[in-house]
C-alpha cells in the first residue's frame, strides 16, 4: 500500500484537467470538510466543490484517497495543512499536464501514422525482388533433412 500523499497525487492526476481546475476553485471559495460529502454547517467535500464550480465528475479513488490523507473516519472540517497540501497538489498537476499534453502527442502520433500509411510501411521492411507482399519468407531456423548414407544406392 503507498502512502497517504502518494495515493492522493495519483487521484489528482487521474482526473480530467477540468475538474483539478473546478476544485481549485471549488476549495479556494467554500468550507472544506474530511469524512463526508458534507456537514450539517455547509462544509463540502473537495468533489462537491469541484461539482458546484462545473467539474461534473464522480471519481470515489479521489474521496477515499483523501478521507486516506486526512486520516479520518469522522466528519470534521479540513486543517489548513490538508486545504494547502491539496492546493499545491492539484496546481502542481495542473503545471504538469500544460508541460506535457497526452492528448496532443497521442493526436500527432495519429495523424502521422495516417499520412505514411501502412502499405508504404509494409513495402519498406520487405526487402526488394526477394518477396512480394503476402509471401512468407522461408524458415531459416531449421536445418535441411540429411541422408544417413550420402552415397546413392547402386543396383546390382
Amino acid at each position: 500500500m503507498r502512502d497517504p500523499i502518494s495515493s492522493l497525487r495519483t487521484a489528482i492526476d487521474c482526473l480530467p484537467a477540468r475538474t483539478r481546475e473546478a476544485m481549485l476553485e471549488g476549495i479556494r471559495a467554500h468550507p472544506i470538510v474530511v469524512g463526508a460529502y458534507t456537514d450539517s454547517r455547509g462544509g463540502i467535500c473537495p468533489m462537491l466543490a469541484a461539482h458546484r464550480h462545473g467539474g461534473r465528475t464522480s471519481f470515489v479513488s479521489f474521496a477515499r484517497a483523501w478521507d486516506q490523507f486526512a486520516r479520518t473516519r469522522t466528519i470534521r472540517r479540513a486543517t489548513e495543512r490538508e486545504l494547502r497540501t491539496l492546493e499545491n497538489l492539484l496546481v502542481a498537476s495542473l503545471a504538469q499536464e500544460a508541460q506535457t499534453d497526452l492528448a496532443a502527442a497521442i493526436a500527432e502520433h495519429r495523424a502521422a501514422v495516417a499520412r505514411r500509411g501502412v502499405p508504404e510501411v509494409l513495402a519498406r521492411r520487405l526487402k526488394p525482388g526477394r518477396l512480394r507482399l503476402g509471401q512468407r519468407e522461408p524458415d531459416d531456423r531449421v536445418p535441411p533433412l540429411r541422408r544417413s548414407n550420402p552415397s546413392p544406392p547402386t543396383v546390382s
